[in-house]
């Protein structure tokens, strides 16, 4: 490899590295370049809905999962990063979600910008976290969401409804209420 290709794959190295040892903020844009958001909830009208993209990937446990199988329910997308205090502090929140909404709603965890499967398997065990989870070290199925969701908010959650549209959003944590309630509402056609 040459020098000049050598310095572009130390920088490129370099950059991811920071990118995965970066935490997220509790408040607006951190030095790192992640948005923590402050628990900020956007509810869509329904006239205004857009379609959520099909969402597709591998589980942390190695298997296949895609959207297309939870047409027709509420779809509860949330992202975290097992290095993310943020995300820590809400999640049993999100777990106690997922079990007072079990039949209603189906909650995927989208895990992004972890190096390997090590760190968030010892997360989903440390809060017993019943849902399935994605690994998405890139960001690329966050990416899927452009324009939905910005990229950088991490954690952030959002919400599907039965026929398939972004409905609501929270850019930070958020709380089991908060979810319980837009799910219920969701699942009632508001």
């Amino acid at each position: 490899m040459r020098a000049g290709a050598m310095r572009v794959v130390g920088v490129l190295a370099a950059m991811v590295l920071a990118l995965a040892l970066a935490g997220c903020s509790s408040g607006a844009t951190s030095t790192s370049g992640f948005v923590g958001g402050d628990g900020t909830l956007t509810q869509i009208p329904v006239d205004q809905r857009q379609p959520a993209p099909v969402i597709s990937g591998t589980t942390l446990d190695g298997k296949a999962w895609s959207s297309e199988g939870a047409a027709g329910t509420v779809i509860v997308y949330n992202v975290w990063g097992s290095w993310c205090a943020p995300c820590r502090a809400e999640a049993p929140g999100l777990v106690a979600a997922s079990r007072a909404t079990q039949g209603k709603a189906v909650f995927i965890g989208l895990n992004t910008r972890d190096l390997d499967t090590a760190a968030p398997q010892a997360f989903v065990r440390a809060f017993d976290v019943p849902y399935t989870n994605l690994y998405d070290p890139d960001g690329a199925l966050l990416l899927k969401f452009s324009g939905q969701l910005p990229a950088s908010a991490i954690p952030s959650t959002l919400l599907v409804d039965p026929q398939g549209r972004v409905a609501a959003r929270v850019i930070g944590e958020t709380t089991e209420a908060t979810l319980v309630g837009l799910v219920q509402d969701l699942a009632a056609g508001k």
